[in-house]
């Protein structure tokens, strides 16, 4: 079946190797990524949220389908990946619906998640949470357009006591229910993640690295990832500097905060030649 140049791209970048897949969080970011050589984006709904003024996981359905089909439009010629949260539905059917809505933004891959944001239940019941993952699988392939499918399990971002194990179950059910990558973010170390990579059953995972854990890309991709994202880490590092130098002004009176900046002279004539060449 012939699908987008997008899905397809992105479909190839998980048949072998190891690719990074960062996160913009608005097209500025999105556009400079893509100058950089990425050849795949992924949302990050942290990153979003916090350009709304807004707390993760507290973006509306609709917000954030608009701000995916803009993300699309920035890179219209690369894979972009929609962390999609947990559907935005309990039930699979409210899932399987709200997925054809994401893909109708142009994405090449979503992820969906088991996590109910809930503080007292924080995963969804483990055979509900397959009858998820079925029905996200169903709803890609009845539209036909080949989208990438992740499965997460989160049990190590929800504090669950035995964090690996619960993710390696998962994982696996989550596989044999049709996901196309799988995904258990939070380990810090290879053996961790060569563990969830050994549950997948052969099928790609992805790993985030959202934070310096004395990992390298080598080191990621030779416990077996096929896929690394960072989540919010790159929106995160620009609100801590951000948040450092406004303490700074504001409890000292020092503008010691601006000492590391970067001249703006590379972004000028980036988004400059960018813009013209979109154009």
């Amino acid at each position: 079946m012939a699908y987008s140049p997008q899905v397809d791209a992105f479909r190839k970048l998980h048949e072998s190797g190891c690719f990074v897949m960062p996160n913009p969080w608005d097209e500025g970011s999105a556009r400079w990524l893509r100058g950089q050589g990425f050849k795949a984006l992924a949302s990050t709904s942290a990153g979003f949220a916090f350009t709304q003024g807004r707390a993760d996981q507290d973006v509306p359905r609709d917000m954030m389908l608009a701000h995916l089909a803009e993300l699309v439009k920035a890179v219209p010629d690369l894979p972009v990946n929609a962390d999609f949260e947990n559907g935005y539905a309990d039930t699979p059917d409210g899932v399987a619906a709200n997925v054809k809505l994401c893909i109708a933004t142009g994405i090449a891959g979503l992820s969906i998640e088991d996590a109910t944001g809930r503080e007292d239940e924080p995963l969804y019941p483990f055979e509900l949470a397959i009858e998820r993952i079925k029905a996200a699988r169903r709803a890609v392939d009845e539209t036909g357009t080949g989208v990438v499918l992740t499965a997460r399990a989160e049990c190590f971002l929800t504090g669950h006591p035995d964090a690996l194990n619960e993710s390696v179950r998962r994982i696996t059910a989550y596989a044999e229910a049709g996901a196309d990558v799988l995904y258990a973010p939070g380990p810090k170390t290879s053996a961790d993640i060569s563990a969830i990579v050994a549950a997948a059953g052969g099928k790609p995972v992805n790993t985030l690295v959202y934070g310096d854990v004395g990992l390298s890309v080598a080191d990621v991709a030779a416990a077996g990832t096929r896929r690394i994202s960072i989540g919010a880490a790159l929106a995160r590092a620009a609100w801590a500097a951000f948040i450092e130098a406004t303490r700074l002004i504001k409890d000292e009176g020092s503008f010691k905060g601006f000492a590391g900046n970067g001249a703006s002279a590379p972004l000028n004539p980036f988004f400059r030649d960018d813009l013209k060449a979109r154009s």
